[in-house]
């Protein structure tokens, strides 16, 4: 009884020390993608923001009656909710002959409206089963066809003053766009402020990627997520290092959050200690 009371003690005093670390020197703010629900849980574990699936909370399928009842929920929230991930449906294709300009566009207006509504400030498109490369579909003619819908959809996000960051995918999710290097490219092409980046550091390391690759799409950067590379856990879990990332991002000078987008075994007991390990690697990096 007196070690696990100590243990809690110790674990209290090392959260107050890097917290106390983290205001003196800025470090991002973090978050977690899950449920609006878990918002009490991990207020209390730390964290500053919570990410929720637009096509959960945005859908354009959802009744009124429904977006309504559940706006109410989020505006009581104790967290922050700015940013949502999983954007479009895989019925929703971008590129080929299946692309239907005027279907794509409507649906990224009645979610662009309801994010503003919401407050929603990015929503993350990574949605591979809408980018994703089909049998027989030439990669040079798709990324020109991916690029100018992109530029199209950025001009309704404008409308509404919301902004598509574009993250890549690892080579198991998505045939297409699966690394960083490939996504700045399309952002430069896009070339429109209401498209922009976001910078996945579990498909990096899936990839193998250079952390230097970060410093090119540095102009682009409005966003992050993170896991562990091994099982897709939270930072921490197996001790990963992420200070090679963050210090790229650092130079990159980025301001935005960092997000845990992982799978939790037990998140009541997972999530302080994650909040923990990426506080002290951060503090190690932005001291």
């Amino acid at each position: 009884m007196k070690k696990y009371a100590f243990l809690l003690l110790f674990l209290l005093l090392q959260g107050l020390y890097l917290q106390s670390n983290a205001q003196k020197s800025s470090i991002p703010p973090l978050g977690v993608c899950t449920s609006f629900e878990n918002d009490s849980l991990l207020k209390a574990a730390g964290f500053s923001y919570i990410e929720e699936s637009a096509r959960k909370i945005l859908a354009p399928s959802m009744p009124d009656s429904a977006f309504k009842i559940q706006l109410a929920r989020i505006r009581k929230m104790k967290l922050k909710l700015e940013t949502c991930n999983v954007f479009l449906p895989g019925t929703i294709r971008l590129i080929g002959k299946e692309a239907d300009e005027k279907v794509i566009l409507g649906y990224v207006d009645s979610v662009m409206q309801r994010a503003k509504i919401v407050g929603i400030k990015i929503i993350v498109f990574g949605s591979a089963g809408s980018r994703k490369l089909l049998e027989g579909q030439d990669p040079v003619q798709s990324k020109k066809e991916l690029i100018a819908i992109s530029r199209k959809m950025a001009e309704v996000a404008k409308k509404y003053d919301r902004i598509i960051a574009m993250e890549s995918l690892n080579t198991s999710e998505d045939n297409f766009m699966n690394s960083l290097q490939i996504v700045t490219d399309v952002a430069q092409q896009v070339n429109h402020p209401n498209f922009r980046l976001t910078v996945d550091l579990y498909h990096m390391k899936k990839e193998g990627e250079d952390p230097a690759d970060i410093l090119k799409a540095a102009p682009y950067l409005v966003h992050c997520h993170i896991a562990e590379k091994e099982g897709r856990r939270a930072p921490g879990t197996s001790k990963e290092d992420f200070k090679p990332y963050f210090a790229a991002m650092k130079k990159a000078n980025y301001k935005g959050r960092i997000m845990i987008e992982s799978g939790w075994k037990n998140m009541a007991e997972e999530s302080r200690p994650a909040f923990l390990y990426l506080t002290e690697q951060l503090n190690e990096v932005y001291k």
